[in-house]
């Protein structure tokens, strides 16, 4: 059974208002303005969760020949990991891997 659906849609931050385009080589699961993301999903992509908190970067860790930015939930406190997107802030990445 495959559990990842592609999702690839804009949509406002409901965290800091920005614009935030399709990212159009994957699906987009995060802002890339100030990283985070929203608690919509209980496998990538079904958009079943019925928690929708905003999930707050609170870390990142070496993934493959990449990075995961550590998200926890404000509402539910559950713990998430996304995949760094290629147009993520650096600026943001960097303090986030200072908090480790």
């Amino acid at each position: 059974m495959k559990r990842f659906k592609e999702v690839d849609e804009g949509f406002i931050c409901e965290h800091c208002g920005m614009e935030v385009k399709p990212l159009y080589y994957s699906s987009r699961d995060h802002c890339p303005f100030c990283l985070y993301s929203k608690h919509v999903d209980i496998f990538p992509g079904d958009r079943q969760n019925t928690c929708k908190g905003l999930l707050k970067p609170i870390g990142i860790e070496k993934f493959k020949d990449t990075y995961k930015i550590l998200y926890q939930c404000e509402i539910c406190h559950k713990n998430h990991k996304n995949i760094v997107a290629k147009d993520d802030d650096l600026n943001q990445i960097i303090k986030l891997s200072a908090l480790q």
